[in-house]
C-alpha cells in the first residue's frame, strides 16, 4: 500500500465559486510541508476541503488518497479515523463541554474500529491526557474548562498540540497555527510539532502567511499557493526567497 496523504488535481469551489484549481501534491509519512500565499490564495479553503468540511465541494475529477485510501467523499469522522487531523485557525468555543471529556469523546470516535485501545474508566483516560500533557510540558490547568471557553491564543494552540497528542493522527494540517501567538508561544508549538512529527512519524502539512513559525522548523519541501494553483515549490531556501521578494512575481 502507498504511504502518504496524495491530492490529485484538487479543485474545490463554495457557493459555486471555484477556489482551488488543480492542486496535486504527496505528504509522506514524518514529512514536514509548508503552504504559503497572499491573502485569497485558497489555503484555508485546502485546510477545510481536507478536513472534509461541508460548505466547500470536491469537484468530479479531483481525488483525496491517504495511505492508499481514497478519502475523497468521505465525512470528517471518517476522515479522522482514518488519520486526518486539522488544526483550525479560530477554533470554536464550547461552553459547558469540558476540555478533558472533548478529548475523551473525540479518543473513542478517532480509536472506534480498535477496541483495544479504548479506556475502561473515566479516570484512566484523565491519567493517559495527563501524561501526555506533561510530555510536551503543556499546563493542564485548563482541563477541567470549558472548551477553548476565554482561552487565549497560546492557550488554543495548546490544547490543538494536545488534542494532536492524544490522538495521534496520522497527518495534521496545521491552518495558520502561528496566528496572533508572540515569539515564545510560537517556540513553543514548533518544539512541540517537531516533537510530535518524529514520535509519531506524522506528515504534517502547515499552513501560514509568514516565516516566523517556519524558522523553527524542519521543513522538507515549501509549496506557494496563488490563485488557487501551486505556483513553485522548493526547499527552506523558498521561505527566505519569499520574505525577500514577496509574492509579486508569482500573481503575474
Amino acid at each position: 500500500m502507498a504511504q502518504g496523504l496524495t491530492l490529485t488535481n484538487l479543485e474545490v469551489s463554495i457557493d459555486d465559486k471555484q477556489i482551488l484549481n488543480g492542486v496535486s501534491l504527496t505528504l509522506k509519512p514524518g514529512e514536514l510541508h509548508a503552504i504559503m500565499g497572499p491573502n485569497g490564495s485558497g489555503k484555508s479553503t485546502l485546510a477545510y476541503a481536507l478536513a472534509g468540511h461541508p460548505s466547500y465541494t470536491i469537484l468530479s475529477k479531483s481525488k483525496i488518497v491517504l495511505d492508499g485510501d481514497d478519502i475523497t467523499n468521505l465525512s470528517p469522522d471518517e476522515r479522522a479515523q482514518k488519520g486526518l487531523f486539522l488544526a483550525f485557525q479560530y477554533p470554536v468555543e464550547v461552553p459547558g463541554v469540558s476540555v478533558q471529556n472533548f478529548l475523551r469523546q473525540a479518543y473513542q470516535a478517532r480509536f472506534a474500529a480498535e477496541p483495544e485501545r479504548h479506556f475502561k474508566t473515566v479516570l484512566a483516560f484523565r491519567q493517559h491526557l495527563q501524561k501526555r500533557a506533561a510530555e510536551l510540558k503543556l499546563d493542564v490547568t485548563f482541563l477541567k474548562r470549558g472548551l477553548n471557553e476565554g482561552f487565549s491564543g497560546g492557550e488554543k494552540k495548546q490544547l490543538e498540540i494536545l488534542q494532536m497528542a492524544v490522538l495521534e493522527p496520522k497527518y495534521a494540517i496545521l491552518d495558520e497555527t502561528d496566528s496572533g501567538l508572540d515569539i515564545d508561544a510560537i517556540k513553543k508549538v514548533a518544539k512541540n510539532v517537531k516533537l510530535l512529527q518524529k514520535k509519531l512519524s506524522m506528515g504534517v502539512l502547515i499552513i501560514t502567511h509568514y516565516q516566523r513559525i517556519l524558522g523553527y522548523l524542519e521543513l522538507d519541501k515549501v509549496h506557494v499557493l496563488v490563485a488557487g494553483k501551486i505556483k513553485k515549490s522548493g526547499g527552506s531556501e523558498l521561505v527566505t526567497q519569499l520574505e525577500a521578494s514577496g509574492y509579486a512575481e508569482l500573481e503575474k
